[in-house]
């Protein structure tokens, strides 16, 4: 038996063929929704640069501490885009652990990552997964989760983590979701770059090539234009880890963080 057979995660009909950013993601947060094709993209990305998998984690963390920094100023809805698959800690874990009544919508276009999200959401009325391509806001926004989940009249949080790399056209796309939301409304995203040594490896982008979703590093003037329209919260655009950490122990040097990081507030 491979290792995707009788797996009651997998979709029917789900193109496994290639594999995907999530799948890897999922591996290198420690997760067992991926496939050995997702593995050996992984390992060799690790051969490549033994801290991606630090990366990962401290990325993961940014999701956290910026999801719990929209609840303090009063954010209750949450549009999660480029979910992935869920692991410890999701936005609704986090979110309705400050208010049950918080609500999520997650968007994904990698079938497992939906599927998997649905199952672990099959009993919590106040969160969805919504498979969907980020790219086609106007799918995501008019769709059937958005509407019943979310008041886009109120602010909401806009995830974009670890979203903006993979797109090759990316400030319309951000651009539409900004025009969307009332004003209020949280961005928070994540972007690889180059401008930082411990991601700069050409080899990555190669490796990546492999895999159904290709990267497109950014530089810092690139991911601060990501932000137009919204005010960047202290301390504006900086790396994952260096994001108001939760003790200074955890602030860890740019070179070797490698994603740029903020949060923003739409004026």
């Amino acid at each position: 038996m491979t290792d995707q057979e009788g797996a009651d995660w997998i979709p029917p009909g789900a193109d496994l063929s290639r594999p995907s950013a999530a799948r890897i993601y999922d591996y290198l947060l420690g997760g067992a929704h991926n496939l050995a094709a997702d593995r050996a993209v992984a390992q060799k990305l690790e051969t490549i640069q033994p801290q991606v998998a630090n990366v990962a984690r401290r990325n993961r963390a940014f999701l956290r501490r910026a999801v719990r920094f929209m609840l303090d100023q009063g954010v209750r809805q949450f549009l999660d885009l480029g979910s992935g698959i869920p692991t410890v800690g999701n936005v609704h874990e986090v979110a309705q652990a400050v208010d049950p009544a918080s609500k999520v919508v997650y968007v994904d276009y990698e079938p497992v990552a939906v599927a998997h999200s649905l199952m672990l959401l099959k009993d919590n009325t106040n969160a969805e997964a919504l498979e969907a391509d980020a790219t086609d806001t106007q799918a995501v926004l008019s769709s059937e989760p958005v509407k019943r989940l979310l008041d886009l009249g109120e602010p909401v949080g806009l995830l974009a983590i670890t979203l903006g790399h993979y797109l090759p056209e990316v400030e319309g796309v951000f651009g539409a979701y900004r025009d969307a939301l009332a004003p209020g409304s949280h961005l928070a995203l994540t972007h690889l770059t180059n401008d930082f040594a411990v991601l700069s490896d050409p080899k990555i982008a190669e490796t990546m090539r492999s895999t159904q979703d290709h990267i497109y590093p950014r530089s810092k003037a690139e991911v601060l234009a990501l932000f137009d329209g919204f005010d960047l919260v202290e301390p504006g655009l900086t790396t994952s880890a260096n994001w108001r950490p939760d003790r200074v122990a955890a602030v860890v040097d740019p070179e070797e963080d490698g994603l740029y990081a903020g949060v923003g507030i739409k004026r």
